[in-house]
């Protein structure tokens, strides 16, 4: 016996050929993204090119200083070191999806990206100045104080600090997927930060306004990743999941 197929009908029960095709799949948006964000690299590294050729020299020779506690050896030795946590990323997945973890491309890039976007930034953020030790710790609490001193370059460093940790928290932890969140968690890690550097008198200046820019850099990235972290917090937990029904 023929069975028509179903098409979307109107109220007099006649076929509605109006119906257009929902948003484009999922798989072409996340192309489109991809594509944007290697474009995006692409941009910078292009816009980096001689401060990363100008530290590659001493970062590619092994030494210390001038490389891992300068800016530009830092982000070089980052770019150069990808393939570990992409080989990391890999891995985890890899291992999430042979034990039947769902989301594990997503949770085990969150993971990764937060360390190896974050802990960098704070290691260089540590760093001791001329003075450590000699020095005692010098506090600014008074907030916009400082904005005017740190130039464009300074406030594009403090926003990018806990930037990898907004951006990837949102999509592993849901108990944090809220941008107030987030802006609290960027403000909490910042301050540690400032007060390890007055307490292990590193010769830096603890600032509120540091702590302001870093936990709006956080957010900010937080809003980037929305749409991953939203659709994330939105799925059922396996205790909120009905219990299949038998059919006896």
């Amino acid at each position: 016996m023929h069975t028509p197929s179903q098409q979307p009908t109107d109220f007099d029960g006649r076929v509605d050929h109006s119906a257009s095709p929902s948003a484009p799949p999922h798989r072409t948006r996340s192309v489109v993204l991809v594509s944007l964000g290697i474009l995006g690299l692409a941009g910078m590294l292009f816009v980096l090119r001689r401060p990363l050729l100008m530290s590659a020299p001493t970062c590619l020779a092994g030494q210390w200083h001038g490389c891992l506690d300068t800016e530009n050896g830092l982000l070089f030795t980052m770019l150069i070191g990808l393939p570990l946590p992409a080989l990391a990323v890999w891995a985890l997945a890899h291992r999430r999806r042979a034990a039947g973890v769902p989301s594990a491309w997503r949770m085990s890039l969150a993971e990764v990206g937060m360390v190896y976007g974050t802990v960098p930034f704070v290691w260089l953020t540590l760093m001791p100045g001329a003075g450590a030790g000699v020095v005692p710790g010098r506090l600014s609490l008074v907030p916009l104080q400082d904005l005017a001193t740190m130039g464009s370059l300074g406030i594009v460093g403090n926003l990018l600090i806990f930037a990898a940790l907004g951006f990837f928290a949102p999509m592993r932890f849901a108990v944090v997927a809220s941008v107030p969140r987030i802006l609290a968690l960027g403000a909490a890690c910042s301050l540690l930060v400032e007060t390890a550097q007055y307490v292990l008198r590193l010769d830096r200046v603890s600032s509120v306004d540091d702590v302001l820019v870093n936990a709006v850099g956080a957010a900010l990235a937080a809003l980037a990743s929305r749409r991953w972290w939203r659709s994330r917090a939105d799925e059922p937990s396996e205790q909120c999941r009905p219990a299949p029904v038998s059919v006896r």
